[in-house]
């Protein structure tokens, strides 16, 4: 390619209106274009998966406002770096945009040095994660930006980013390529437009034309990515394939592949805390109360990752994830909540039982709230029945536990106590 730009480099636009996805914040009329088109930004976290336009986005916005740009990695940057880039932004005369990729890589200490310079307006910060601003910025920074979050792209945004690789392709190499099937394309890439480009660029690169073209269907476009897998991710596409890996192989309760999957991490320099992070997620999710301890094993293996950090911490890591792989699974929390949660969108607020109303003054007494309650304590067994579900899903089951030992106990209790009220 030119220059030898990649092909997403040399596809990266440079105004909204050659943007592709996000139509939810910079489609005509909507929330963030608006605020480009005012000229007046406010700090604001990019929040989405990688690959869907938050580092051009934040160029766009820089370019479109004339603004000074300076950008930081969290991977390699640290305080010295972000005070440099803050007194340089004092001096100029220009407005000043920070951007920082990875911010939830950042330290609390790294993130308070950012306060004052954001409070004081004298950098925009735009900052960009693929993980819950929520969880992994902090409080005083989060509440003086905007967090907006960024989806997937769509199957016709990725469609109309291969339309315009083709033609890049043929613009600089006479080549054309001839997508007949796209499904593999589409799956490789799992919505993310840096790893279409790459397999788009791939295919352009080692494949064999006839009469120029080269024509790509399911099963070349397979075999081509699979053949030089190492190419297609030089630039550490493969992060969320292999986390996905680990994750999967510890839900299947195969140690082995749990701990391949955490050594090719270990050896990527991958963020341990990440690892723990996502260790905690499937002991809730995957294990639950098949195996309670779990949970307080991977919150306690994420505290000492924090206190060790590497090398260390790969110790820590390797024992929680061969302990979360040989545990036993249920998923029945996981679906208790999903199943509750559809009731609640279905069928909106429903009225709590007045029986367990909180009655903090005298004119709730007098109402009725609380008449009726039967404190549990008073009862045999320390259970009174009672109906603690609003009258209309009275007697729904939304927990069901799941088919093992520790569960089993917890549907035999549930059975003696509440009779065949919930069909337990």
């Amino acid at each position: 390619m030119q220059d030898n730009k990649p092909l997403a480099e040399l596809l990266r636009p440079s105004t909204l209106e050659a943007y592709v996805g996000q139509e939810h914040l910079v489609g005509d009329g909507c929330i963030l274009k608006n605020a480009i088109e005012s000229g007046n930004i406010p700090s604001m976290i990019f929040w989405g998966p990688p690959g869907v336009g938050k580092t051009t986005l934040a160029h766009i916005i820089s370019k479109k406002l004339s603004h000074n740009f300076f950008t930081l990695s969290a991977i390699n940057s640290g305080v010295k770096d972000i005070r440099e880039v803050i007194e340089k932004a004092k001096s100029s005369e220009s407005k000043s945009i920070l951007f920082i990729d990875e911010i939830h890589r950042f330290s609390k200490s790294q993130q308070d040095s950012l306060l004052g310079a954001v409070e004081k307006g004298i950098i925009t910060l735009i900052g960009a994660t693929t993980e819950n601003p929520s969880f992994e910025v902090i409080s005083p920074l989060l509440s003086r930006c905007q967090v907006y979050i960024l989806k997937g792209l769509s199957i016709e945004n990725l469609r109309e980013l291969q339309n315009k690789a083709v033609l890049q392709i043929k613009e600089q190499t006479g080549t054309e390529i001839q997508i007949v099937e796209d499904d593999a394309l589409l799956r490789i890439s799992g919505g993310d437009a840096r790893k279409l480009l790459n397999a788009i660029e791939l295919i352009a690169s080692v494949g064999v034309p006839e009469n120029n073209t080269i024509t790509v269907d399911n099963k070349t476009a397979t075999r081509i990515i699979q053949q030089n897998l190492s190419y297609y991710d030089k630039k550490g596409e493969m992060h969320y394939d292999i986390i996905s890996a680990f994750i999967k192989s510890m839900r299947g309760s195969d140690p082995n592949a749990s701990v391949y999957w955490l050594a090719r991490m270990i050896e990527a320099g991958e963020d341990p805390l990440f690892i723990a992070r996502r260790m905690l997620i499937l002991a809730a999710e995957d294990i639950g109360n098949a195996n309670p301890n779990a949970l307080l094993l991977a919150n306690t293996c994420f505290d000492a990752v924090h206190k060790t950090g590497y090398p260390e911490c790969r110790l820590i890591l390797s024992q929680c994830a061969i302990y979360l792989a040989t545990s036993p699974k249920s998923n029945a929390s996981y679906l208790a909540l999903n199943k509750a949660m559809s009731y609640v969108e279905q069928k909106g607020d429903l009225s709590v039982p007045i029986s367990i109303r909180n009655a903090p003054t005298s004119l709730m007494k007098d109402i009725g709230y609380g008449i009726g309650y039967k404190y549990a304590h008073d009862f045999n067994n320390n259970f009174a029945e009672m109906e603690f579900l609003p009258s209309e899903i009275a007697g729904t089951n939304f927990y069901n536990p799941g088919k093992n030992a520790r569960e089993n106990e917890i549907r035999n209790y549930l059975k003696s106590i509440w009779k065949n009220k919930y069909n337990y």
